[in-house]
């Protein structure tokens, strides 16, 4: 049994990460951080886990990491760099969700983020958790730095073409969307009910901060042109949907690139290629670690769309944190994760 100390607890990642360890059959939650909460039962932080018994809540210098092997890290971007260098010196492992350790360059993610990175020696040694590209590297390994929703989503739909030449290294157009959990659980004018909801809207358009995480991938798998991503927001609380242009290499025909991707994901447990026609839905992964991959003949001859669609708090943060520490400790990948979603 290992004892997971999860930093920012009060946050909808951090409840992700309560709601699939407490019934993890190798997994005891030993320790919850959430500072402007700390001292209260979790259940008065989050109402739906009345009845589950966890840890008080401390603040994140309370935690004693002694009796601790693994962190679960959901705390804002750019605030848990030092506090991950502590826990390093003490646990085993620790799986961070935030982007604080994605991009390879440090002065990238100045620019990107809009503050210095204080630990970029700690670069070198990380893996990247996109758990379908990353298994290799992942048992053992110490610091896991999990992709962003938006990346994940893209990057499931979109590496196994790239790794296998079977797109034009041209411009890649991607169309997001993904539900309000997405910003966090701060209070935003823009995310109220009354702002929100009977609408959709695009944000951070010609610049959002995960476009160069993305890129940075598709470049490591050999896809040197740039990515034209728009991401927009929907009212719903959970699921994201990338649908993703592309033009075709010269002889690859759309059945040999769903078959093609049917062979990629072939052992993944949780990467689903659904077959000619149909149409992945968000409804259908919602609250689960599955994503389910669509793939479609373009009218523009020589062009392929694929559909990608996860949960953005499950598949595209916390489950695929869970997923990847299976793999750390040699366990089956799906423990913890093998609830079906939840419709309706």
């Amino acid at each position: 049994m290992k004892n997971a100390a999860i930093f920012g607890a009060s946050g909808y990642t951090g409840a992700e990460a309560v709601r699939l360890l407490q019934s993890h059959p190798n997994i005891r939650i030993k320790a919850l951080s959430a500072n402007r909460r700390a001292g209260e039962p979790y259940s008065r932080v989050f109402d739906n886990f009345v009845g589950h018994d966890l840890p008080e809540t401390q603040t994140l210098d309370a935690i004693d990491l002694s009796e601790v092997d693994v962190v679960f890290s959901c705390l804002p971007h750019s605030t848990g760099q030092a506090a991950i260098a502590r826990a390093l010196e003490q646990v085993e492992t620790v799986i961070d969700v935030s982007a604080d350790f994605r991009l390879d360059d440090p002065a990238l993610f100045e620019t990107v983020y809009g503050s210095p990175h204080t630990q970029p020696d700690l670069l070198s040694d990380r893996v990247y958790g996109l758990t379908e590209f990353a298994r290799d590297r992942l048992p053992g390994a110490r610091l896991i730095a999990c992709p962003g929703c938006f990346p994940t989503c893209t990057l499931l739909a979109l590496l196994p073409g790239v790794q296998a030449g079977a797109f034009l290294d041209r411009t890649i157009i991607v169309d997001a969307k993904t539900g309000v959990t997405g910003a966090g659980r701060k209070a935003t004018l823009g995310l109220h009910f009354s702002e929100l909801s009977d609408g959709a809207q695009a944000y951070g358009v010609g610049n959002h901060r995960h476009a160069p995480e993305m890129e940075q991938e598709l470049r490591r798998s050999g896809h040197a042109s740039p990515l034209s991503f728009t991401p927009h927001l929907l009212p719903m609380n959970r699921g994201m949907i990338a649908t993703c242009y592309m033009e075709l290499a010269e002889g690859m025909s759309v059945s040999a690139l769903r078959k093609l991707y049917e062979k990629r994901y072939e052992s993944a447990p949780f990467i689903h290629v659904l077959t000619e026609g149909e149409v992945p839905q968000t409804r259908h992964v919602r609250g689960s670690n599955q994503a389910r991959i669509g793939v479609f003949e373009d009218r523009a001859p020589g062009r392929a769309i694929l559909i990608c669609v996860i949960d953005n708090l499950t598949k595209g943060s916390s489950g695929q944190a869970v997923q990847n520490y299976n793999l750390v400790q040699g366990w089956d990948e799906t423990l913890g994760l093998g609830a079906a979603p939840l419709f309706p």
